[in-house]
């Protein structure tokens, strides 16, 4: 162990190799100055079930706006990850102004599916580095109480010309049951895995790790009486103590017609939530005065077939370290979402990672998935575990609805 360690840090002293050059500190460097989130609450009955997406958005904007440290003007541009809803634009520009950003920061929204708060991430990093803009705030968030992804109706018989493209309309279960079907993975494996991501979570929680990431949100929440009640949010709901595999194993199967694998208990959560970054270059930060909470290293897409969506980690992951000239050995977390238990178990076993690096505060079985947040939350996550076992490199990925897989690799720096 020791004689691995010495290794770990010789090859990070070691002039020239990839892992020096990214962890190295250049003025150009695209630089984190915030990373944070709100609780993730039950969708439908949670503690974000009678707020707005909207009002979500505009509750962690304000408290961006008054944690970031610097004249909120600065900010040029907000890029909004949302998956369900077609205002997004429109809401996050209202919601910008409502929390005090000034009608000169643009607002805009983006849709990559489960990638959307990533790849929000990734636009407003580009933006900076391509000197479009100095500063910018990339927030992913998703009501899945008001909505989800599913397709409201079929799409024209004209451009259904392949199996590929009927594919994409599949649903996210029925890829879930391809996955476990195709590569031979079992319930058992599966329920075993999502246990593990619950025990996790609740240590997680019980110790107090998510704390730092976590900004408590005050909103309101009508009872089954219809009084409606002022409430201050503050931990992750989802989370479900003393879950076993066992206890796991005896709830039946979620899409019979497809398959018997996937459940309630081994695949995410529907979730209410949202997570925020503020980026600029590492010259800006400095002259602001500004802590550097972690460096954007860069991030990559793949495509694959949409009938197994899930395995798109397992083919982004593998683009995004040969870009970088790394391996998995140089990763010190993994922040790989739980869309479904059997694509986890495939990208972890295919991909050979260290199960102790992989969500090591448990993932999306345990915490939830609201679908345009997870991008974003991975990265709050991520670094907040890197802070804590004073590690560096972070990399988060997920699969992608169509069939994607997107990753994402950072410095930790504090």
């Amino acid at each position: 162990m020791a004689a691995e360690r010495i290794a770990s840090i010789a090859k990070q002293l070691i002039p020239g190799t990839s892992l020096s050059q990214i962890t190295s500190k250049n003025a150009d460097d695209i630089v984190i100055t915030l990373a944070v989130r709100t609780p993730l609450c039950k969708g439908k009955k949670g503690g974000f079930k009678d707020t707005s997406l909207e009002f979500m958005t505009y509750a962690l904007l304000k408290e961006v706006r008054e944690r970031m440290g610097f004249d909120p003007a600065l900010v040029e541009d907000i890029c909004f990850g949302n998956v369900s809803d077609g205002k997004a634009a429109y809401k996050v520009r209202a919601a910008s102004l409502s929390a005090g950003f000034p009608n000169t920061s643009g607002a805009s929204s983006v849709n990559r599916f489960c990638s959307s708060g990533l790849k929000a991430t990734a636009d407003i990093a580009h933006a900076i580095s391509a000197g479009s803009i100095e500063v910018g705030v990339a927030i992913g968030a998703e009501s899945m109480t008001a909505g989800g992804d599913r397709l409201e109706q079929p799409f024209d018989e004209g451009i259904l010309t392949s199996q590929e493209a009927k594919d994409t309309m599949m649903a996210m279960g029925w890829t879930s049951e391809n996955v476990a079907s195709d590569f031979g993975i079992t319930r058992e494996q599966v329920d075993t895995y999502a246990a593990e991501s619950f025990r996790r979570a609740e240590a997680a929680q019980n110790a107090g790790w998510f704390d730092d990431e976590i900004v408590p949100i005050t909103t309101q929440v009508k009872g089954a009486d219809g009084e409606v009640k002022t409430v201050t949010l503050t931990k992750d709901e989802g989370i479900r103590p003393g879950t076993t595999a066992e206890g796991l194993g005896k709830i039946r199967a979620a899409f019979p017609q497809w398959g018997p694998i996937t459940t309630g208990g081994n695949a995410s959560q529907v979730t209410d939530g949202a997570a925020a970054v503020v980026l600029m270059k590492r010259s800006t930060a400095i002259k602001l005065g500004l802590p550097v909470v972690a460096k954007y290293v860069g991030s990559t897409i793949a495509g694959l077939p949409p009938r197994i969506m899930g395995i798109g980690p397992a083919i982004a992951i593998p683009k995004l370290l040969k870009q970088h000239n790394l391996s998995l050995a140089d990763v010190d977390v993994v922040e790989l979402n739980e869309a479904f238990g059997t694509m986890a178990v495939y990208c972890r076993d295919k991909l050979g990672l260290d199960w102790a690096k992989m969500n090591p505060r448990g993932g999306a079985i345990a915490l939830g998935h609201p679908l345009g947040t997870t991008g974003a939350r991975q990265i709050v996550t991520g670094l907040s575990e890197c802070r804590r076992q004073k590690k560096k490199i972070l990399l988060t990925s997920m699969c992608i609805g169509t069939g994607m897989g997107m990753a994402g690799l950072f410095v930790n720096e504090q």
